[in-house]
C-alpha cells in the first residue's frame, strides 16, 4: 500500500474530471462519466461541459433536458443535479434518507410536526403528475385540505419527499423559467429502481478517486458506505494519503506523476471537483472554500482553485486570489478570452 501526495491526488481527480485535456466525447456520456453535474445555478452545467469537451455546443444540453435524456432532480447532497434519465432513476432513492431527515429536524420540521408526510406526498404526487407546477403552487394546492398550514411549508415537504423533475425551459441556455416540477415517474414514464450501491461507489471512485469512505459519503450525502467499501475490497487497490488515510481506488484508474502539467480551466458555481470529497484539499485549499460555498466561479492554474471569475455583458473578468508569474497570468487571460468568445456566440 502506497503514498498518495496531495499533487498526486490532484492529477488524478484533474484527470478523471476530464480536465487536462478536452475530451471528444459526448454531453450525455460525459454527464454519465462525471456521475452528474452540479446545477443548482441552471446555466452552470453548460459552462462545466464546454471547458471538459471540445466544440461542446449548448444546443446539445438543451436537446437532452427537451428529448427527456437528462434530467434536472434534487440528488446528492440534496442539490439539484443534472444526470442522465438512466441515473436520476436509480440514483435518486439512495438519497430518500437524507431528505427525510431534513424534514425531521430542519427548518420545516417544526411546521409539519403531527402531519402524515407520506399522506402528504401522495397527494403533492396526484396534483404534480396531472399539471406540472412549482412546489409553492402545488403547496397551495394542499392546504385546502391542509388549511392549517402554511402552502410554503407543504411545497417544500413536497420537494423532499418526491423525485421531482425540473422540466425545461428551466436549464435551458437561451431562455429560462421558474421551477415547474413534476415526477421523474411520470417524466421518464417509468419507475424508480435503486442502483446497487457497489455500482454507485465504483462509479464515483471512477469519476473522482482514489478516495476514502468519507470522501464519497460527503459527495452523496449517504451514510454507512464503509460495508460497501469492504465488500468492494478484492475488487479495488489501496492507498494512503499523507495524513494515512486509507484511500480505494479502481486498478485500472488513471494516477498521472506529480508533476504533470495542467492546462488553466475555468470552472462554474458549485462544480464537483470541489465539492466531491471530505478533504478538498486536493483541489482548493481550507481557507477558501468560502469562494465556493458563496457560489462563485473559479479559475483552476496548475490544478488548483488561485482565482474566481464573473461575466457580466458576457465580459469576462477574473480575480485573483494569488500572485501568480506573467506566464501564467497570461495563460489565464487566454483561457478567459476563450470562454469569453464562446459566452457570446
Amino acid at each position: 500500500m502506497g503514498t498518495l501526495s496531495q499533487d498526486e491526488l490532484n492529477r488524478a481527480l484533474i484527470e478523471r474530471q476530464m480536465l487536462r485535456e478536452r475530451a471528444d466525447h459526448s454531453a450525455l456520456a460525459t454527464i454519465e462519466h462525471l456521475f452528474g453535474i452540479q446545477a443548482q445555478e441552471p446555466k452552470s452545467p453548460y459552462v462545466g461541459l464546454w471547458t471538459r469537451l471540445q466544440d461542446f455546443q449548448p444546443a446539445e444540453l438543451e436537446d437532452l433536458l427537451t428529448s427527456r435524456q437528462a434530467v434536472r432532480i434534487l440528488l446528492m447532497r440534496g442539490t439539484i443535479h443534472l444526470v442522465s434519465a438512466k441515473d436520476a432513476l436509480g440514483l435518486r432513492p439512495h438519497t430518500q434518507l437524507k431528505l427525510d431527515r431534513e424534514l425531521q429536524s430542519g427548518p420545516f420540521s417544526k411546521p409539519l410536526k403531527g402531519l402524515d408526510l407520506d399522506e402528504v406526498a401522495e397527494a403533492g404526487r396526484k396534483i404534480l403528475d396531472d399539471t406540472a407546477m412549482g412546489t409553492a403552487d402545488a403547496g397551495k394546492q394542499l392546504k385546502q385540505r391542509w388549511p392549517d398550514r402554511e402552502h410554503t411549508v407543504l411545497g417544500n415537504a413536497l420537494r423532499n419527499k418526491l423525485a421531482l423533475v425540473q422540466l425545461p425551459p428551466r436549464g435551458l441556455w437561451h431562455t429560462s423559467g421558474r421551477a415547474i416540477c413534476t415526477t421523474v415517474e411520470n417524466w421518464l414514464g417509468q419507475p424508480q429502481e435503486a442502483m446497487p450501491k457497489e455500482e454507485l461507489v465504483l462509479r464515483y471512485l471512477n469519476a473522482f478517486g482514489p478516495a476514502t469512505v468519507m470522501d464519497a459519503q460527503q459527495w452523496s450525502g449517504i451514510t454507512r458506505l464503509a460495508e460497501t467499501f469492504e465488500a468492494l475490497r478484492p475488487r479495488l487497490v489501496t492507498f494512503r494519503n499523507e495524513a494515512g488515510k486509507e484511500l480505494f481506488d479502481l486498478p485500472g484508474a488513471p494516477r498521472p506523476d506529480a508533476d504533470t502539467e495542467l492546462p488553466v480551466r475555468f470552472l462554474p458555481e458549485f462544480d464537483n471537483i470541489l465539492l466531491a470529497h471530505a478533504d478538498r484539499r486536493r483541489v482548493i485549499a481550507d481557507d477558501r472554500l468560502g469562494v465556493v460555498i458563496g457560489g462563485k466561479p473559479t479559475v483552476l492554474v496548475d490544478g488548483y482553485v488561485v482565482a474566481t471569475w464573473s461575466a457580466k455583458d458576457k465580459q469576462v473578468r477574473v480575480d485573483y486570489i494569488d500572485q501568480l508569474p506573467r506566464s501564467r497570468q497570461q495563460a489565464v487571460a487566454e483561457e478567459a478570452d476563450r470562454l469569453q468568445t464562446w459566452l457570446r456566440a
